[in-house]
């Protein structure tokens, strides 16, 4: 309100001056440095006059507008940050599964397991641990998107069912659930997401 009252006061100002003292006039040029604008003689003082542009005085972003605005930012951010770890987390599902159809020998896939286990750890490890509780619920969300799979059913295909009980307990103590899946209707903001996360990549890859 004060600050409404305050333009309201400079316009009052400026109109008294406009009808005390006349039109405003057009102050004639003198040399090639010289502007030629509109202005008010007051007195012996020739005051120039500039014409503000049209502005609109609007009240603050409601509460619930604002409380949607922070919940879609909070998201963004979530999948753009976890989105790589989705699509890498697809790619080594793949080359996994390829490998393991080459091999008979359960010792062998116990060591192939293995060795890939501690290349993931020390590649991916320090980078999704500082991942939020919050991240780490898109991130599983992502992974399902990009697999087909959610993250308790890779588990249990790789490390076996008791391992995946295991990871989905304490997934639950976090707040999170390994079994969280992917829907494009009801997850259609992380979807709207996404879509323009990979516009942004293919434009980038092309430019």
């Amino acid at each position: 309100m004060r600050f409404l009252r305050n333009i309201f006061i400079a316009f009052t100002v400026m109109s008294g001056v406009a009808l005390s003292y006349g039109r405003a006039m057009a102050q004639e040029a003198h040399g090639a440095d010289s502007i030629p604008l509109h202005a008010v003689v007051v007195g012996r003082d020739t005051i120039p006059v500039i014409t503000l542009a049209i502005f609109d005085v609007v009240e603050k972003m409601p509460k619930a507008l604002r409380k949607e605005r922070e919940r879609w930012s909070r998201l963004r951010n979530a999948v753009y940050v976890t989105y790589p770890y989705a699509k890498s987390a697809a790619r080594i599902l793949k080359d996994v599964n390829g490998r393991l159809a080459t091999m008979q020998s359960k010792r062998e896939r116990k060591e192939y397991l293995s060795s890939k286990e501690k290349e993931m750890k020390a590649q991916f490890g320090d980078k999704l641990q500082n991942l939020s509780v919050y991240q780490g619920k898109v991130l599983m969300k992502l992974i399902d998107r990009e697999t087909g799979q959610n993250c308790f059913e890779i588990i249990k295909e790789l490390k076996g069912g008791f391992n995946a009980r295991v990871w989905q307990t304490v997934a639950f103590f976090f707040g999170g659930n390994l079994k969280s899946g992917y829907d494009k209707e009801e997850d259609r903001d992380i979807e709207v997401i996404v879509q323009e996360l990979e516009l942004y990549q293919h434009y980038r890859a092309y430019n």
